[in-house]
Formats: structure tokens, C-alpha cells, sequence
């Protein structure tokens, strides 16, 4: 039987992304020689802020080409001083996601055990549900203009853009989901307000229903359901919504699941035509980059999001129990976590965890 071969392409970024994604390297090497049935291998592309402070541009014209052989994409992290935010943001992920069609955001908002909560007396069983968010247009869509630049009536607009065919894919993929993990379906807009917008996604999620009788549904404006993410997030199984509210409630969901430093995304182009993209959704820290106590949980986080994608859904699941007996252990976490080791410790312990 051949071996399988996983060519990954690697975007590290800036900050403390080398550093964390140097563990996740570490992680997905040392699982596949534990496996023996297929090998990995990684490429870096040194694109991100500091290649734009040199080159000016986060990544060259031809850059998608160049990762588009690659059966997925690993991104550390982007943002730096003195590069502004929406030129990281736009001119590297923005594109990367449109220009590979990877309209789903997957988001797992999942308390391990041995994580730290906020909540009083949350428990794993009270935190976990998986957030579809749209990934390519919406309010992300970058569209818009600025009328009369440098006078008073200067005027910006921003142009949210929800076609039938970008709504309903996503949709329909959220439904797909609860419907093979039989769980609740949640959709989260803004109806009463964007009459427009959000009403549309109102309606194309209503009419997807009723070809799935047998998932369970609920409807919820984003403002209760921000509200209901910290008083009740039991109630939620899988939750979709658009590029924006997805974006913040996400963020919120890390923060109610152990911190930004456990927070995985994926990108992902469901239907395979490009490669998808595995993140941690963390920020580059530069303030802390280089001291090697950047927690690297969320990255390896990143590589079972991968895993299981490249169909290696047992190890995905170890990686994930890895993760949490290191959290319950306490003996090998960073300072983030109320530990003392360094951040190139993780990915170590993560697979003596493995090999036991």
C-alpha cells in the first residue's frame, strides 16, 4: 500500500506566529512517523508584515499560484507595528480566503477539561458547540468607496454583500453538519434591523429548513445571542451566521473556552477544488514574540482541525485529548496558563502524551 503524502504550505507571519507554529511542525512530524501510514511535509513562505515593510506587498501577485498544489495551508499569525491592520487583514488572509473560495469558517467553541473558564461553575459538558461562520462575503466583502476625501462632508460607505448562492451554501453546509452530529441548529442575525441583509439570510435559512425536518432549529438576533453565548451557552450545538457576527461572536466563545491561546480556525473550501487554511485565531503578540513563553495550544489545536480534514480523524481526536490531559496534568503549560514552560516545550509534551 502506498503512503499517503501531505505537502503543507506554511505561512508563519509575524509575532510569536513562528514560534507557535514551529510546534504544531512539530506535533503533525512526530504523528506521522508514530503512524507510519503516510508522511508530511511542510514548505515556508516568509510572507506577512515584515516581508510588506520590504516589499510592499504581504505577499507576492503570484501568490496564490504558488500555494495552490498544497493539500493545505498553515498560517501562524499576521500584524505588526506600523503596518496597518486592514492591510495585514485584506492583502494576505482576505485574499488567500476569497482567492481559494473558502466560504466556511469552522470554529469549535469547546471548554476542555483543565482549561480555565470565566464562568462560574461551567463544566466541558456546558461549552461546546461549533460556529459556521461565512467566510467570503458579507461584510467582509470589500465593497465600498469614501466621497469627498479631506472635506467636511467626507463620507464612507461599506457595503455588506449576501448573495442567494453565498447564503445559502452556508447555510446548507451548518445543516449537513447538525444533522451527521446531531445537534441543534442556531442561526444568528440581525433581522429586526439590517431589513435588508439580514432578513434575506432569515429567509434562505427558513427555506433550507424544510429539507431537514429532523434537525432542530432555532432563531436568535446577535445581540441576545451574545447575551446567551455567557449565560447559556449549553443551549447551543451548531451555530451559523454571517462573516462579521461570526468574527466577534467567536472571539467571545474563546474567551468563555480558555482564552485566545485555545482558539483554532479553519478555512475551508469544502468541495476540495483549492486548498483550505488551519489558524490560530490568536493575534501575532509582537510585544511578547521572541521570550518563548507564547502559548502554542491554539496552533496544535490547528493541526487536528487539519487532520481530520485530510481524513485523519483518529489522530485529530488524540491530538484533542493530548491537549486537554496536558491542561488537567499542569505539569507543561505556559505562563498564560499558570505554568513555567517554554512555548518550544509544548509540542514535546503534547507528544509524549501521544506515545503513552
Amino acid at each position: 500500500m502506498r503512503m499517503k503524502q501531505f505537502n503543507i504550505a506554511v505561512i508563519a507571519g509575524d509575532g510569536i506566529g513562528p514560534e507557535v507554529i514551529a510546534e504544531g511542525k512539530k506535533v503533525f512530524s512526530g504523528i506521522a512517523q508514530m503512524d507510519g501510514s503516510f508522511s508530511v511535509s511542510f514548505e515556508d513562505f516568509p510572507w506577512g508584515c515584515e516581508y510588506y515593510l520590504k516589499s510592499g506587498e504581504m505577499m507576492p501577485k503570484k501568490g496564490l499560484d504558488l500555494l495552490r498544489s498544497y493539500d493545505a495551508i498553515y498560517l501562524g499569525a499576521v500584524g505588526y507595528p506600523g503596518v496597518p491592520d486592514y492591510v495585514s487583514l485584506g492583502d494576505l488572509l482576505l485574499r488567500i480566503r476569497r482567492g481559494f473560495d473558502e466560504y466556511i469558517n469552522l470554529r469549535p467553541v469547546r471548554l476542555l477539561h483543565g482549561a480555565p473558564c470565566p464562568l462560574a461553575d461551567a463544566s466541558p459538558s456546558d461549552i461546546d458547540m461549533i460556529v459556521v461562520r461565512e467566510n467570503s462575503e458579507g461584510e467582509y466583502a470589500n465593497v465600498g468607496t469614501r466621497l469627498y476625501p479631506g472635506t467636511s462632508r467626507e463620507t464612507a460607505l461599506q457595503t455588506g454583500v449576501f448573495s442567494r448562492y453565498g447564503c445559502e451554501r452556508v447555510i446548507r453546509y451548518a445543516y449537513e453538519l447538525a444533522r451527521r452530529e446531531k445537534r441543534s441548529l442556531t442561526s444568528i442575525s440581525k433581522g429586526n434591523a439590517l431589513r435588508y441583509s439580514m432578513v434575506f439570510w432569515d429567509e434562505i435559512f427558513a427555506e433550507v429548513g424544510k429539507e431537514y425536518p429532523d434537525v432542530e432549529t432555532h432563531t436568535l438576533l446577535v445581540d441576545a445571542a451574545s447575551m446567551f453565548f455567557v449565560k447559556n451557552p449549553k443551549r447551543f450545538g451548531v451555530v451559523v451566521t454571517s462573516n462579521l457576527f461570526g468574527d466577534i461572536l467567536t472571539d467571545l466563545g474563546a474567551a468563555i473556552a480558555g482564552g485566545m491561546g485555545l482558539a483554532a480556525g479553519a478555512n475551508l473550501n469544502p468541495e476540495r477544488r483549492f486548498p483550505s487554511m488551519f489558524e490560530p485565531i490568536h493575534g501575532s503578540a509582537p510585544d511578547i514574540a521572541g521570550q518563548g513563553i507564547a502559548n502554542p495550544l491554539a496552533s496544535i489545536w490547528s493541526v487536528a482541525q487539519m487532520l481530520e480534514f485530510l481524513g485523519e480523524k483518529e489522530w485529530a481526536e488524540r491530538v484533542l485529548r493530548a491537549i486537554e490531559t496536558l491542561l488537567v496534568e499542569k505539569k507543561t503549560l505556559t505562563p498564560d496558563l499558570g505554568g513555567t514552560a517554554c512555548t518550544s516545550d509544548i509540542g514535546s509534551a503534547v507528544l509524549e502524551v501521544l506515545a503513552r
